[in-house]
């Protein structure tokens, strides 16, 4: 049976004394209500709480560009240009939504949704916490994977609707990139499947620790090199630099979004800030421990709940700091460099972890490097007494 945020909370008296007070005062089994409006309430703070992350990261996009560069970034509005994001949103808002004349009305306005869609449905499994998860799927990976794909049919139609060459070729780039990084992106991550014996996310983050020795990053060498390859995989789909070749505005003009403006043009923006959110938060919980507190702190209670947020947000926001880096660092590849790096190296070097990790698990019995170097030799000596 799948695990959800409301299986957590039912765990509680105050949960259960509401159900029954519900029950009695409207004379029917206020229970399936219960669910409902307990899913209603964290759906809605997630895709609210994703949207603001969304909106804050175009702010950091531009601070940390600036500081990398030594300007100044915004600085105007609010406090430190903080809530510059808020004006950009008014902006958009405000903006007139143009339809080329020529365009597929249908497909143009379905694009965009489509790329949300994709990113929000994605948010259903990321593990926040143990207790505050949407949804725990036995087959969480897996429907991370399903549902994200829609993004990239997104960006595609987006680019093939506008009937425009510089987007019918961002579109056609976007759908061979994405669909080329996906394979060493989901091998990577199957070597953890390997591991942690599930694709739960709770399953997967359970079988590692708090500290880093426990991490799966560090459990052998194959899952350290995989790190890498789901990391650089992951900025492909999510068509960052130095892999923004979709858009490639000084190829393109504006690549896959050259024709869209305001809210639709919004809606693109902010799919790819909580997708690269999304992605980070996946690598954390794959590779870096996810939302596991050291000394075991992290707990069923509600501190305990927070810790675990803590520790999870800690973690992603520092990659997404690492992704935003990249950007103002590395220069756009060539798109046959691009489809090279993919198919001749991370491809190969993905599979060839998947099977030393197979290797390690049987010739090890699943020990970690740590536990080969240090227990093993402490008990050896007698020091494990």
């Amino acid at each position: 049976m799948n695990e959800t945020i409301v299986t957590y909370f039912a765990k509680f008296e105050w949960y259960k004394s509401l159900v029954k007070a519900l029950t009695e005062t409207f004379g029917f089994n206020a229970e399936p209500l219960m669910v409902f409006l307990f899913f209603f309430l964290a759906s809605f703070i997630v895709v609210n709480v994703m949207a603001l992350v969304g909106g804050l990261g175009t702010y950091a996009e531009r601070k940390i560009s600036a500081d990398l560069q030594m300007r100044m970034g915004p600085n105007r509005v609010g406090p430190y240009g903080l809530i510059q994001f808020l004006a950009d949103g008014v902006k958009f808002i405000m903006k007139e939504g143009i339809i080329p004349k020529s365009a597929d009305t249908f497909l143009f306005t379905l694009a965009p949704i489509l790329c949300l869609v994709g990113v929000l449905g994605s948010l259903t499994v990321v593990p926040y916490s143990s207790g505050f998860i949407l949804s725990d799927l036995d087959i969480g990976l897996f429907f991370l994977i399903g549902i994200s794909s829609l993004v990239g049919l997104g960006i595609f139609l987006g680019g093939y609707a506008s009937n425009s060459k510089w987007a019918m070729l961002g579109g056609m780039r976007a759908a061979a990139q994405i669909i080329s990084y996906e394979i060493p992106v989901v091998i990577s991550a199957l070597s953890c499947v390997l591991l942690a014996g599930g694709l739960s996310f709770t399953t997967l983050i359970e079988a590692q620790t708090g500290f880093p020795q426990g991490w799966f990053i560090f459990h052998n060498p194959f899952t350290f090199i995989g790190f890498f390859v789901f990391f650089v995989g992951g900025l492909a789909e999510t068509n960052r630099a130095p892999f923004d070749l979709p858009e490639a505005e000084s190829e393109l003009v504006s690549g896959y979004h050259t024709e869209y403006s305001g809210m639709r043009f919004a809606f693109f923006a902010l799919a790819e800030y909580i997708e690269v959110f999304v992605v980070a938060g996946v690598a954390v919980a794959l590779f870096l421990g996810g939302y596991n507190v050291p000394f075991g702190l992290g707990g069923d209670g509600i501190l305990g709940q927070f810790l675990q947020l803590g520790a999870f947000f800690s973690k992603t926001l520092v990659l997404y700091y690492v992704v935003i880096w990249f950007r103002w660092t590395l220069p756009r590849l060539r798109v046959d460099h691009l489809m090279t790096l993919c198919w001749k190296y991370l491809t190969p070097i993905a599979i060839f972890n998947l099977i030393g990790t197979g290797f390690w698990l049987y010739g090890f019995e699943g020990k970690s490097l740590f536990e080969l170097l240090f227990k093993s030799g402490a008990a050896a000596t007698g020091g494990g007494h």
